[in-house]
């Protein structure tokens, strides 16, 4: 961690209604012919069916608020539960992301999927993507981050997820500026108990277990519910000295009433790596391709938290309310040598907040409408090996926002406007020996999005929205990268408003086309952004990155997405986009001298990405598939210099599986090519470009079994 239509939820109410009535009958009559076990046998299980598809839909009212509905006038694809266990094995979140939505890239430190790995939507990093888990907010309040590497594997307890591209629809937490991904954990209410099994082992000393247990609704009335997935894995890592070994579970307990349902939600996970944060140059590289200019003995280890408990109630046939509140946490250290100098960092937060949304769902009109608050501290703490204290400061963050989104159905036209207000204040508590005073600092924005989604004809439909959204700085920005305010570093960092607000304008419009054989989405986007919050600087120390406003810049582009189901066993897919990306200025202090350059391509920034995915059922119990991914050339820095390039690439990763009643072996191939390429870098304060390797080649072969 360095650093459902409510109209179903309706109808389920009025068939749970009915079902009862129609139990209440089968009872009497039970009563009155005790010989016809069966009738009562039935009864059980048609009860149980009807409280888990009632409980189900119920377990997502806080998802249907914040997530985009399917005719929503927004850039967006929701990856179903099929498509996450086709893809998953294990890896770190982004990585088994790209490919599975337009405009993803994702790079890992250490040359294999699991272990630290960053992602990147529409060219932008991680702090610009608001996450979410079950409509609670996942992102770090200070830096606006998510290390995905602290709960390893939690893919594993994922049924689905939402990628928003653009501003989106108004969620709880940081902004969503570049976009916004919502993960929709597995349903505790289940009609039948079970569980599954997953042992793999693969390339690199790699090592997976994952297990899961359903109960299935039981108790008095079939009322009561849980769930409960765990998982570990290891591997020594393809770069030299980068081993990872990392764990994470979830637990969900519930009752679920008529009406009404109570859910605990527990996620919990810790990772410990050896530290590979740092990229090789091309001449190490050359040297030796696994080069980690680090330390073996730099060290981290961080464990992370989140308890959640929601009240969810059906008011009535068209209305839903639900009230969660949740506390996350983490803590850990990190080591960092200068030379002889051995330093450790420790950080710890504390987060707690509540977040409620209702939602009304009543003939041509669908309103969600939403409120998110909290509070939180982290201590950041400096030391100098072995007993040296060198700083201990905390930042504490509040955050409140509330959002309305409202939708008409006029005609062929649904109309969609969403309007949200946000408010953010930071207070620094410098450490008493700093010789600063304490200073803090407010931010209010209003953030605006409408749009229409127009049905030309049958499976045709198109759409058209705009709308802003302003993002307060990181704490990081506001400390240029540094993790300590004293009187050595003040002058330099200058007040907190010296890093101002960024603000995104962006336009979408897109269309629509699905057929029995086969569907696309397009859209085009503009995204033009004011007092941009740009790069300017690899990882610091402290392993914070720094940033400053660089003024105007846009991101222009054209997004594809599709499949094809017109040969009886095959489905081929895959998605594209093309983009032309802009910052109107930019001063370089990299070579010495300043120097002003206009209108060069921000960092990390392909123009071109495009993925291509088939899938073949050989038999009714052999699959196989094959996924390819091209990335066109971007830049280490934004001044686009030849001299500063990550080279284009193409990877092809293979799979097949072998399935037997409740058994199934699969055997996956990562990079089968073997391509020599990289997948990020950064360039130094002095000019010094370094680059992190794409993941090798590599096989994983995991068995299964499920009950």
């Amino acid at each position: 961690m360095k650093f459902l239509s409510w109209g179903r939820i309706a109808r389920s109410a009025r068939a749970s209604r009915d079902a009862r009535h129609a139990i209440a009958i089968l009872t009497v009559s039970g009563a009155l012919a005790s010989a016809c076990p069966a009738a009562v046998a039935a009864q059980a299980t048609d009860t149980t069916r009807v409280t888990a598809d009632t409980g189900r839909r119920l377990e997502g009212v806080l998802v249907t608020a914040i997530r985009a509905a399917s005719g929503a006038p927004i850039a967006q694809k929701t990856i179903p539960a099929a498509t996450i266990r086709q893809r998953q094995f294990g890896q770190d979140v982004p990585l088994l992301l790209v490919g599975a939505s337009p405009s993803l890239t994702a790079h890992t430190e250490t040359g294999t999927n699991w272990g630290y790995s960053y992602l990147r939507l529409r060219g932008m990093d991680q702090t610009r993507i608001n996450i979410t888990i079950d409509g609670v907010p996942l992102n770090d309040m200070e830096d606006q981050v998510l290390y995905f590497a602290n709960f390893a594997d939690l893919m594993s307890s994922v049924q689905s997820v939402q990628v928003q591209r653009g501003v989106g629809t108004s969620s709880a937490g940081t902004a969503s500026f570049a976009g916004s991904i919502n993960f929709e954990t597995m349903p505790v209410a289940q009609r039948r108990g079970g569980g599954d099994l997953q042992v793999q082992a693969g390339s690199f000393g790699s090592q997976r277990i994952s297990g899961a247990y359903r109960s299935g609704l039981g108790g008095a009335g079939d009322r009561l519910a849980v769930q409960a997935r765990a998982g570990v894995l290891r591997t020594n890592g393809y770069r030299d000295h980068s081993g990872v070994a990392g764990g994470s579970a979830l637990v969900g307990a519930g009752w679920f009433g008529d009406r009404d349902i109570l859910k605990l939600t527990a996620l919990a996970g810790v990772l410990s790596d050896t530290l590979s944060y740092v990229g090789a140059t091309l001449d190490e590289l050359a040297r030796n391709r696994r080069f980690n200019p680090l330390s073996p003995d730099e060290h981290d280890r961080f464990g992370q938290q989140m308890v959640a408990l929601a009240y969810t109630r059906l008011v009535s046939d068209a209305t839903s309310l639900n009230t969660t509140v949740y506390r996350n946490a983490a803590s850990g250290n990190y080591d960092w040598f200068d030379g002889d100098d051995r330093y450790r960092f420790n950080l710890a937060h504390r987060w707690y907040g509540v977040t409620s949304a209702v939602n009304h769902d009543a003939g041509a009109w669908r309103l969600n409408a939403g409120i998110n608050a909290n509070t939180y501290a982290r201590a950041h703490r400096g030391y100098l090996r072995p007993s040296t204290t060198l700083y201990d400061n905390t930042g504490h963050k509040r955050d409140v926002s509330a959002f309305l989104k409202v939708a008409r159905d006029v005609g062929r036209a649904r109309w969609f406007a969403d309007l949200q207000g946000r408010h953010a204040s930071f207070r620094y508590e410098p450490d008493p020996n700093a010789g600063v005073a304490g200073r803090s600092i407010d931010w209010t924005f209003f953030n605006p999005k409408g749009g229409v989604t127009y049905t030309l004809g049958r499976g045709v439909s198109a759409f058209a929205s705009y709308g802003a959204t302003t993002r307060e700085p990181a704490r990081s920005d506001l400390f240029a990268g540094d993790d300590d305010l004293s009187t050595y570093n003040e002058a330099d960092i200058g007040d907190f408003t010296r890093v101002r607000p960024e603000t995104v304008r962006d336009l979408e419009v897109g269309l629509s086309l699905t057929r029995p054989a086969w569907e696309v989405q397009a859209n085009v986007y503009s995204m033009d952004f004011r007092n941009d919050i740009a790069r300017i600087g690899p990882p610091t120390a402290s392993g914070a990155v720094a940033r400053r406003n660089v003024g105007a810049s846009y991101r222009r582009g054209i997004e594809l997405d599709g499949s094809w189901r017109g040969i009886d066993r095959l489905t081929l897919g895959g998605n594209l986009t093309w983009s032309a990306n802009r910052i109107r200025q930019f001063t370089d202090s990299s070579r010495g001298t300043p120097q002003v350059l206009r209108n060069v391509e921000p960092l990390l920034t392909p123009r071109f990405m495009a993925t291509q995915r088939a899938d073949l059922s050989l038999t009714r119990t052999v699959t196989v598939s094959a996924e390819g991914r091209y990335q066109s050339r971007a830049f280490l820095d934004n001044t686009s210099s030849a001299d500063r390039l990550l080279p284009a690439y193409y990877v092809l990763d293979g799979a097949a599986r072998f399935s037997r009643a409740r058994y199934a072996l699969t055997v996956r191939g990562v990079n089968l090519g073997n391509r020599q390429g990289y997948g990020s870098g950064s360039v130094s304060s002095s000019g010094t470009v370094r680059y992190f390797v794409l993941p090798a080649r590599s096989v994983f072969v995991t068995a299964e079994t499920s009950w």
